[in-house]
């Protein structure tokens, strides 16, 4: 298949277990819930379309573009990796495929071109798609109002608060980390003080902050 992308791009990873971690990011367009067009906002599928901040919308962005195989993609990661860091101090590429919603195109080719070259493939999902077991992290982030079906994996990341879908309905599922994310936008700081409250008193949550905002990075 082809993959269309909206952008390849260097930065640290801003949010959850990964913080802090040099990483390229792959940013498929299109999504399952929300077109990304702020005209269909009322319309989305699940409570994010109330409020994404991320544009996902084409393949207008650095790096991105319509791929035709697997291969070309993968070898757009690589390079994006291998020019921004240090070739003798470089780990195995680490690799955030997110969106919109990944699971929409990083099929089996694309998953195996990664992996043969060295990509360590985490990703950053809804949940309403499976995620293939070999996946190296999986990252999944629940919207209310949508079927979660990915219910197990390394991290679950919950924006919070979202008014039909409270954390304490999560945390049975099978995850080996839960962070509580405040949601960004006019009341983030409410939010904020809000998620900071719920962490000190269900100690199974932890709080991840948009590290990578701060900082002014993408």
């Amino acid at each position: 298949m082809a993959y269309s992308v909206k952008a390849i791009f260097h930065t640290l990873q801003g949010e959850g277990h990964n913080a802090g971690r040099s990483a390229v990011f792959l940013r498929f367009s299109g999504c399952n819930l929300w077109s990304g067009r702020a005209e269909d906002r009322a319309r989305a599928t699940g409570s994010c379309g109330a409020w994404c901040d991320t544009d996902f919308a084409g393949t207008d962005g650095p790096g991105g573009g319509r791929f035709t195989t697997a291969g070309e993609l993968a070898d757009s990661v690589l390079a994006c990796w291998q020019t921004a860091t240090l070739a003798m101090a470089s780990a195995a590429p680490f690799l955030v495929c997110t969106g919109g919603e990944p699971m929409l195109q990083l099929d089996r080719p694309l998953i195996d071109a990664l992996h043969a070259r060295g990509s360590e493939i985490a990703v950053e999902t809804n949940g309403t798609l499976v995620v293939p077991d070999d996946v190296d992290w999986i990252c999944v982030s629940p919207k209310a109002g949508s079927a979660l079906v990915q219910q197990s994996g390394n991290e679950l990341k919950f924006v919070f608060p979202q008014l039909t879908l409270e954390p304490d309905r999560l945390v049975e599922l099978r995850f080996e980390h839960f962070f509580l994310q405040p949601m960004d936008g006019p009341r983030c700081e409410e939010n904020t003080r809000r998620a900071v409250e719920y962490c000190l008193k269900n100690p199974r949550w932890r709080l991840s902050l948009q590290l990578h905002k701060g900082l002014g990075l993408p």
